[in-house]
């Protein structure tokens, strides 16, 4: 068999169970673990899975550049952040995370609604400008231009100033055992500060990240108290999830 060809049904068994294992691999193809290692390390080159230990996943494809994830599957991002929008309640301070599922949530939150957002996105806080009830905290530090967020010593230094009531999270992957993930190691740090920080956890989880996985965890799956997700996602996923003590919240 030809290693394009190895790799191409490496490819296809990993989309249809979700995760493969090298050792299991090896012997499916009759090959040394070795090559095996070798046929992931060159897909997770050209971005077709992310490595894990003994094995891969899939990858997220929400690590591109902000301005390309814009409109990654819109309407579905739309459902799951309307959802996501009625678990806050006037009277509380909610981090608001960066990210384009996130900075989809302003247009959801109501005229009347009075909180106080904290965030470490520039371009959520100009959208909250003109909210004529929200007052806006905003996180400075260095600017991680892929996202448009503040990260670093500073950023993490404002956080632990802040007492709030909820976290919005944004995350490129979600996956029950890889855990909640994101492409950037600053970036997985400023999060885990913010869950930190908050009485509780929301991930709003769009389709393009369900059951993926990027270079750094921000934290196991149950760093999480609620995931929303749109309504047809995979029953299995969702059951799986929610045996970790999560709640599951369909849109």
């Amino acid at each position: 068999m030809l290693t394009s060809q190895r790799k191409q049904l490496i490819l296809e068994k990993l989309g249809a169970e979700g995760q493969v294992q090298s050792k299991a691999l090896s012997v499916l193809f009759d090959v040394s673990e070795d090559t095996i290692r070798r046929d992931l390390r060159e897909l997770a080159a050209e971005g077709r899975l992310q490595r894990v230990h003994g094995g891969a996943l899939p990858s997220s494809s929400a690590t591109v550049p902000f301005a390309e994830r814009q409109s990654v599957k819109m309407d579905a991002k739309r459902k799951v952040v309307q959802k996501g929008a009625q678990l806050i309640s006037s009277g509380q301070v909610v981090i608001v995370d960066g990210g384009t599922t996130t900075s989809e949530l302003i247009a959801f939150l109501p005229h009347d609604l009075r909180i106080t957002v904290v965030t470490h996105s520039p371009s959520i806080a100009l959208r909250l400008v003109n909210h004529p009830f929200i007052e806006v905290i905003l996180i400075g530090g260095r600017l991680y231009k892929h996202s448009i967020v503040a990260v670093g010593a500073a950023a993490i230094e404002g956080i632990e100033k802040i007492h709030a009531d909820l976290f919005v999270m944004g995350v490129t992957g979600i996956h029950p055992e890889a855990g909640l993930t994101t492409g950037d190691f600053e970036e997985a740090c400023i999060k885990r500060a913010f869950s930190g920080r908050a009485a509780e956890t929301v991930v709003l989880a769009s389709p393009e990240k369900i059951n993926t996985a990027s270079s750094f965890v921000i934290g196991d799956v149950a760093l999480a108290n609620t995931i929303v997700v749109e309504g047809d996602t995979d029953r299995d996923w969702v059951n799986a999830v929610s045996e970790k003590g999560v709640s599951v919240v369909l849109a």
